[in-house]
């Protein structure tokens, strides 16, 4: 099977960058309603960076774009519907809008390892804090091609959705 990711020891950043040990801002339901907190709380997670390559080399924008990455025991963990029989598969072929399954690192035959990305969840953080982030790191995983821009495709195709108030009728024969 051909390998999904490479392993990586540098500073730079690119798409498909998976980034562990990511600090996270929890802004509260509550934010800007009275007094604003001096500190941010925030937590650790795996992060997977989903802005384009070209964006970051050209350093278009001071915050990149990334979505959180979990093993499929931390997301059964958080959503225990998942752990029925046949929920994996689905997300698999791609039937569960806004998840996207990866191929596990370390051995992308083993089809419990996967990388899950949740595409619902998109998080901002100054490129400055990832790259220093990235050389805190003795090394890490980025996706390689064709995965990459399968990844990117999926990625589009949630965004992209459009709800109609109505369609063409079904074909009766």
């Amino acid at each position: 099977m051909i390998p999904f990711w490479t392993s990586i020891r540098d500073g730079r950043l690119q798409q498909g960058d998976l980034l562990p040990r990511c600090k996270i801002p929890l802004i509260p339901r509550e934010f800007g309603i009275g007094q604003d907190p001096a500190d941010v709380a925030y937590r650790t997670g795996t992060l997977i960076v989903i802005t384009q390559s070209c964006d970051l080399a050209n350093m278009k924008s001071g915050l990149v774009a990334l979505c959180p990455a979990h093993t499929i025991t931390e997301f059964e963990v958080v959503n225990p519907h998942f752990a029925r029989k046949g929920a994996w598969e689905e997300v698999r072929k791609g039937r569960r809008e806004g998840l996207h399954l990866l191929g596990s690192p370390i051995d992308p035959s083993m089809s419990r390892d996967a990388v899950v990305v949740n595409f619902r969840e998109i998080f901002s953080l100054p490129l400055e804090y990832l790259e220093r982030h990235c050389l805190s790191l003795v090394d890490r995983w980025r996706l390689q091609s064709p995965f990459l821009e399968h990844f990117s495709q999926a990625f589009a195709r949630f965004f992209m959705r459009v709800g109609l108030p109505s369609a063409v009728p079904p074909f009766v024969d």
